[in-house]
């Protein structure tokens, strides 16, 4: 890796920069490849841009090259945070643009009066900014801010209720580990099931260290029935049937009920099976149209 003594280099301009004043000159060396700059001599580095930084006005040329420098000679302590979240799923480079911003905000906000190293205090918001990157965009299902937050206080009582000897904690054991009632335990309990999704095409494994496949997850999701929607248009046509004649509803039991044909209906009331027919007819149009009215 290069060191600063090699990046370092006497000219005032910089392509991403524009030109730098002389002022700027005295104070700040061109540091050519600031990401390649070695920790320690990044360390030395910054102090220096730092202090020139704070002295400069906000919008000029030479602000901007001290800003820019500065963030892209600390990318380093991005790169470092980020590698503590390589288990979580995402992509490092997602997770190197987030903690990015945590930087900004920390040479941002950094006072060089106060003499504290700039390490120390940029990775609390490095690290910040990726953890609520994960705590707002990994949840499977939006649950509110509160629960989320509630999930993390959980998952540490769990280990520390572990630790005691209690392997699988009740909500009791939850609730008075910490002092919230038993129903924002549970409450808490049922949103941590929205921070992980499945695949429903996921095979299930059963039985013994071979783990055979008994099916996939799809299989135990429901189907709408069919027969919930008969059932409810039969109750909806219970009041509409009840304003029939005595004949009608004879007709409609004996057609459905009974499930005759309209030959057999015919020679069970006397009538022609075309008769029928028509009598059903008007039959079903009366019905049809009472339940187009209430619906």
């Amino acid at each position: 890796m290069a060191t600063a003594a090699t990046q370092v280099d006497t000219s005032v301009t910089r392509p991403d920069a524009g030109t730098v004043s002389d002022s700027a000159q005295s104070s700040l060396p061109l540091v050519e490849d600031a990401q390649r700059v070695a920790p320690l001599d990044a360390r030395r580095l910054s102090k220096l841009f730092f202090e020139r930084l704070s002295v400069l006005e906000e919008g000029t040329a030479e602000y901007q090259y001290a800003r820019n420098t500065l963030i892209e000679m600390n990318l380093s302590l991005v790169r470092y945070v980020a590698r503590r979240f390589r288990s979580r799923g995402q992509e490092m480079e997602d997770v190197v643009q987030v903690g990015t911003i945590g930087l900004i905000k920390a040479i941002d906000r950094f006072d060089v009066s106060l003499e504290n190293e700039f390490t120390t205090f940029s990775i609390p918001y490095i690290t910040g900014e990726i953890k609520r990157f994960f705590r707002d965009t990994t949840w499977s299902v939006h649950v509110p801010r509160r629960l989320q937050e509630l999930r993390v206080d959980l998952a540490r009582a769990r280990e520390e209720l572990e630790g005691r000897g209690i392997p699988e904690p009740s909500v009791a054991d939850y609730a008075a580990h910490l002092e919230l009632s038993e129903e924002e335990v549970i409450e808490g309990l049922v949103a941590c099931n929205g921070y992980d999704a499945d695949s429903i095409d996921r095979p299930i494994e059963a039985g013994g260290g071979g783990k055979q496949q008994t099916g996939f997850v799809a299989d135990l999701v429901g189907n709408e029935d069919p027969a919930l929607a008969l059932a409810e248009d039969i109750q909806a046509l219970k009041p509409h049937l009840a304003q029939l004649d005595e004949r009608e509803r004879t007709l409609i039991q004996l057609r459905f009920g009974a499930e005759m044909t309209q030959s057999e209906i015919g020679a069970e009331l006397g009538m022609s099976q075309m008769h029928v027919s028509r009598l059903l007819t008007r039959t079903y149009a009366t019905l049809r149209e009472a339940l187009l009215a209430t619906s």
